[in-house]
């Protein structure tokens, strides 16, 4: 596989923040974010929030490890806590299953597409495709950033970055890692978790800030 840093890179466009949702009263830090169609999901440390976006109040929490990345495959949320991911009922939190996390606790964003989980590995700069049921990588995407969360939308692979002070969301080749279009957030506004919603918005988890914001998805 070739290395993506050989590549040349698409140039940055400026993103477009719409809406910030929160800080929100006991939250220090958002980890992951998904949506459910109704609900914008945070992982907040110990537990997962469900955010309602018309009016950024609360709808309700599940008491769970949820330190990193989180997904939804249509009925059940799935989450990185520590080197696991758990599968989890919304409806009543319970755990129903839990595989290995591929980076062994060093997982980042997560989501799920194709009957697959993408995982970030942060460090290793790297998003994995993960069968579901076993924790078994299928396919590796290397990248030349770190990896702090992972989309796809509209059969696009999207993944933010965050290093020093600098945050950019990147659509990359699913195949190669070619970096094909780049979003620069704001100098500060840093991106902890990713998720598509629909056709023009994307949910950005904001870290220490306990913040989640939209951004507008660029429609080429």
């Amino acid at each position: 596989m070739s290395n993506p840093s050989d590549k040349p890179q698409a140039a940055a466009r400026q993103a477009e923040v719409v809406r910030e949702y929160g800080p929100f009263p006991g939250v220090t830090k958002v980890g992951g974010v998904s949506y459910d169609g109704r609900h914008v999901w945070a992982a907040t440390g110990a537990r997962l929030v469900a955010i309602d976006p018309g009016s950024g109040e609360v709808a309700r929490a599940i008491e769970r490890a949820a330190d990193a990345g989180t997904a939804f495959d249509g009925k059940h949320l799935y989450q990185i806590a520590d080197a696991r991911i758990d599968k989890v009922d919304p409806a009543t939190g319970q755990v129903l299953a839990s595989i290995p996390a591929p980076a062994g606790g060093g997982d980042s964003g997560l989501t799920w597409a194709e009957g697959s989980l993408w995982v970030g590995d942060y460090r290793g700069r790297k998003i994995h495709q993960v069968d579901p049921d076993t924790g078994a990588i299928r396919r590796t995407i290397e990248s030349n950033r770190f990896v702090t969360g992972v989309t796809w939308a509209d059969g696009e692979l999207w993944h933010a970055t965050w290093e020093g002070d600098e945050s950019e969301l990147r659509r990359v080749h699913p195949q190669s890692g070619e970096v094909l279009e780049q979003l620069a957030l704001p100098p500060g506004v840093n991106v902890s978790g990713l998720e598509s919603a629909g056709a023009d918005l994307f949910y950005c988890g904001g870290g220490g800030t306990g913040k989640v914001r939209a951004v507008r998805r660029p429609r080429n």
